[in-house]
């Protein structure tokens, strides 16, 4: 998306830690992006939503990867050239 990230994180271990998380993430994408491009890229904080019991893993990967079709920057979220993720094909439907 060309103003926010979105990014579905899961704590492993006991000791994950989303705030360190994604402060190292920030932070090491804050440098190359200035480095590169001369100014900064985040903003302070982030929003971040914990899953309740309720909620369907898959129904939140589809909200995420049909994000860029919502927004029309895709007519298929397969096309979106920055959508990635380490569990699931992409290309499968």
């Amino acid at each position: 998306m060309p103003d926010h990230l979105h990014l579905l994180i899961e704590g492993k271990n006991p000791n994950s830690d989303l705030k360190r998380f994604i402060s190292s993430f920030k932070q090491h994408a804050a440098f190359h992006y200035k480095k590169e491009h001369g100014s900064d890229l985040w903003q302070i904080n982030f929003y971040d939503h914990i899953f309740r019991k309720e909620e369907d893993t898959l129904d939140i990967v589809h909200y995420i990867f049909n994000n860029p079709v919502r927004k029309k920057l895709v007519d298929d979220y397969r096309n979106y050239r920055f959508l990635g993720s380490f569990e699931f094909d992409i290309k499968q439907p």
